[in-house]
């Protein structure tokens, strides 16, 4: 089966995390098949701290790969951050 999950990079006490879509048995930092994106938790809320390429999240999806339950809850921020932009772009026009 195959995964969207989080790859462990950066240094000690310094996470950052790469969004991968990788086959189950492969190990957390190990190898993958394709990198969505990224997730940095030391920086404050903003478009710095999560970034995914969407069309392929929805590609990878639509094929059965599963998110981890972490993955779930940076997505839907992600999707919650995205429409709160796309109103505020469309009240300042």
């Amino acid at each position: 089966m195959v995964t969207i999950r989080l790859a462990r990079g950066g240094a000690k006490k310094r996470p950052f995390y790469q969004i991968v879509v990788a086959d189950q048995r492969a190990k957390r930092d190990g190898r993958h098949i394709e990198q969505l994106g990224y997730f940095n938790p030391l920086v404050e809320a903003g478009d710095a701290r999560l970034r995914l390429d969407k069309e392929r999240l929805d590609f990878w999806v639509g094929r059965g790969a599963q998110m981890s339950n972490r993955v779930k809850s940076l997505v839907r921020e992600w999707r919650k951050l995205e429409t709160a932009q796309s109103s505020g772009e469309a009240a300042a026009a």
